[in-house]
């Protein structure tokens, strides 16, 4: 394992860098975040996820509230239990629940032998994005649970790179 690589196993693809997960969060930051948008935004996922048939559930938290849920055929009470373990690293430490994890395994180690946090509340696994607002900060979550943890990170960033491209 590189300083800023994590090979999930030979033969497979490599996740990106440190570099380029922080640059995703610097990137995708909204102007404001409504109601509305968190509809706009969880539709946008649930359509992206059927038309690849991918058996996941979508949430989308701002400020404490839920204003966005589904779960979609082939998802199991198993991903709302994934969705809130991520969704809480990303309220604690502001970050993407993939990147999290990956400066932890950068160290040389993991997020469950380090942070000290119980793994049965936290999961530093791929998933949670923050919802950041311009000259505010991070307001919330938008998490998805059932695929593979980088395919879960890569498909929220797709959706809020495609939602945040319309606006």
């Amino acid at each position: 394992m590189t300083r800023d690589r994590d090979v999930r196993s030979p033969g497979t693809e490599t996740v990106p860098t440190l570099g380029e997960l922080e640059a995703q969060e610097h990137r995708l930051v909204f102007r404001r975040f409504t109601h509305d948008d968190a509809w706009a935004l969880g539709s946008l996922l649930v359509e992206t996820a059927r038309e690849r048939q991918a058996p996941v559930a979508v949430d989308i938290h701002r400020a404490g509230q839920q204003l966005f849920h589904a779960a979609l055929p082939g998802s199991t009470p198993d991903n709302d239990a994934w969705i809130a373990r991520k969704r809480r690293v990303v309220e604690r430490y502001g970050s993407a629940s993939y990147l999290v994890g990956a400066r932890y395994r950068a160290k040389g180690t993991t997020f469950e032998e380090s942070s000290r946090l119980d793994p049965d509340r936290y999961a530093a696994h791929g998933g949670s994005f923050p919802i950041t607002v311009e000259n505010v900060g991070v307001i919330g979550a938008v998490t998805v649970s059932g695929l593979p943890q980088l395919e879960d990170h890569r498909l929220v960033v797709e959706a809020l790179e495609r939602f945040l491209h319309r606006k």
